[in-house]
């Protein structure tokens, strides 16, 4: 018998399982590793010294009067206690009276709570600097600036416009239909209108071959992000890339399309990793903060999907400390005849009436739609788990037990510890 781990909240979940019927185990290659390129600090500040594309963060500073910052929200595991004050620092070697915001890019998600930010960004950035959560529903806060290749209507935050010099702070992962997190993204979906968002994960773009973990190449939700930052003037990034316990382990700086594209690169040659196909899938989320929900959970479930045989089992390891994550997203699964009805309801939406949540339960009909998936995730949502069409159990044990009463006693597995970090092909 061998012993396994899956992240679970702050903590892990350990199992058995019969070594011999282990297909293997996906994770992230170890060509980047803590340590590597010197401390944390050491590695953001060498990438803040060689842009990419651009001036350094000083010489872009030098006569602008104001700046915003957009940070990445309590949803992302972005270490900013190790970014932000190197940004903050170069900007004001480079124009020491700027005036600068801390603009918290939090999409179409919930308001990040201030314990949230203080976790996030340190006590002593939440005492000194001026920071707005954005409210992509707060129509007073937003201003329009044209049309989108897809023809969505752009609308952004006022601080990221109303200021000479916008940049952003961020990190690199597998996103399962934006190809990958960071760089553009920090803008659309980031500090956009929530008309802007819906329109940019409209059903068409979810349903595209080319929306997927990894690809940018002919990926619309991607180009419409690109597009969005361009007329945002977003003109600088710095972004991380993180090992399995959040540290940094590289950083990249600079124009944020051409540096984005390079560090994207250089999370490839740890990210993609082979489909090991079995007839039950265990998989977590990588632990707090991306298992806090059902919602984010799905993230993990599509690297499952992607070594699942058809019609096997996904388990399916995450908290969910805050249940759904979404109410939309509940109450469509809840209430729909089937998952491949529903499937077959949203694909039929155009852009300009996609409804909130909408994609995710697009995305998650269509892994229900080809595969069981149990959730092991906090008892209080047992209800939840099953209203969405899915199947709950309180441990990995009693899961495997369930998965087993469907595929057999020798059915195969493999274990994906951390599903939002790999790009499996």
């Amino acid at each position: 018998m061998g012993s396994y781990k899956i992240p679970y909240g702050h903590t892990h979940l350990s199992f058995l399982l019969e070594d011999s019927l282990v297909n293997g185990v996906i994770a992230c290659k170890q060509e980047l590793s803590p340590g590597q390129y010197g401390t944390q600090d050491q590695i953001v500040t060498g990438a803040m010294s060689r842009p990419i594309g651009t001036k350094t963060l000083t010489e872009l500073a030098k006569g602008k009067g104001s700046c915003t910052i957009l940070v990445s929200d309590h949803t992302r595991p972005v270490p900013s206690k190790f970014i932000i004050p190197h940004l903050l620092n170069e900007l004001r070697r480079g124009s020491p009276g700027i005036q600068i915001k801390l603009l918290v890019a939090t999409g179409c998600h919930r308001k990040t709570t201030l314990q949230e930010l203080t976790d996030k960004l340190g006590a002593d950035i939440i005492r000194k600097e001026n920071i707005i959560v954005h409210d992509c529903q707060r129509e007073d806060d937003l201003v329009t600036l044209g049309a989108l290749p897809s023809g969505a209507v752009l609308r952004i935050n006022r601080h990221a416009v109303q200021t000479e010099l916008l940049i952003a702070e961020g990190f690199i992962e597998p996103h399962f239909f934006a190809g990958f997190s960071g760089g553009r993204k920090s803008v659309l979906p980031g500090v956009c209108s929530q008309q802007t968002v819906l329109g940019n994960h409209c059903a068409k773009f979810i349903a595209s071959p080319y929306a997927r973990t990894g690809n940018l190449i002919q990926n619309p939700i991607h180009t419409d992000m690109i597009a969005a930052a361009k007329m945002a003037g977003l003109a600088y990034i710095l972004n991380v890339l993180i090992d399995e316990n959040k540290k940094v382990v590289a950083a990249v700086a600079g124009d944020f399309d051409l540096a984005h594209r390079q560090g994207c690169d250089l999370l490839c040659k740890k990210a993609k990793v082979n489909a090991v196909c079995s007839d039950i899938v265990i998989a977590g989320n990588g632990g707090y903060p991306l298992d806090q929900n059902l919602y984010q959970s799905v993230k993990g479930m599509t690297a499952a999907q992607a070594c699942t045989k058809p019609d096997g089992v996904i388990i399916m390891c995450a908290e969910c400390v805050d249940g759904s994550g979404g109410e939309a997203f509940y109450q469509k699964l809840k209430n729909c005849g089937s998952p491949g009805q529903l499937l077959k309801e949203v694909e039929k939406i155009p852009m300009d009436q996609t409804a909130p949540d909408q994609w995710q339960y697009q995305i998650l009909a269509s892994i229900l739609k080809r595969h069981r998936v149990i959730m092991v995730c906090n008892p209080r949502w047992q209800q939840m788990v099953i209203d969405m069409k899915m199947h709950f159990a309180p441990t990995p044990e009693a899961a495997v037990d369930l998965a087993r009463n469907w595929k057999g006693k020798n059915a195969h597995f493999t274990i994906i510890p951390n599903g939002v970090c790999v790009i499996v092909e």
